[in-house]
């Protein structure tokens, strides 16, 4: 299986850049995993939220493919433990899934066309993050979830 991290937009802050990319470098030594950025709109000034939201879902299903099991990292997704979200990507191996890929929308979150695309949508909190540190956030959560499915020591309970 692979796994595949798309963002909207380009990562502003140097340290959750870091931070990513050493969570990265940490899960590519359990699974073959790729993060992809999806460019920030241009001439968006005069556009409602709605339109805008449209149009980064028209950019975001050019990157997914049919087959590929599609989880949004929305605040209205499913709350995991860290153990149960282990157990996600666990099943996700079992069942013969060929691309998971998690997506984290951007400022104002995931079009209709999306929602509808999607075979899954995981909260990491109750609480509202920005999208910035969701990535940060997210990454550590995967690489802690391959810790526990190997049982290694990273992992506290």
């Amino acid at each position: 299986m692979n796994i595949e991290l798309i963002f909207i937009g380009k990562t502003s802050k140097k340290y959750i850049e870091e931070g990513v990319s050493d969570y990265e470098k940490r899960i590519k030594r359990y699974i073959k995993f790729e993060i992809k950025v999806i460019g920030d709109l241009k001439n968006t000034k005069n556009l409602s939220p709605k339109v805008f939201k449209i149009k980064e879902g028209e950019n975001l299903l050019k990157k997914i493919s049919d087959n590929d099991f599609l989880v949004l990292l929305d605040e209205n997704g499913k709350l995991y433990s860290s153990k149960e979200f282990a157990g996600f990507v666990s099943n996700k191996v079992i069942t013969n899934v060929k691309k998971l890929v998690f997506v984290i929308g951007g400022a104002y979150g995931f079009s209709e066309d999306i929602y509808k695309r999607a075979n899954a949508k995981i909260s990491l909190s109750k609480m509202t993050f920005s999208h910035q540190p969701v990535r940060i956030l997210f990454t550590e959560q995967l690489y802690r979830a391959f810790t526990i499915l190997k049982g290694e020591p990273y992992h506290n309970d």
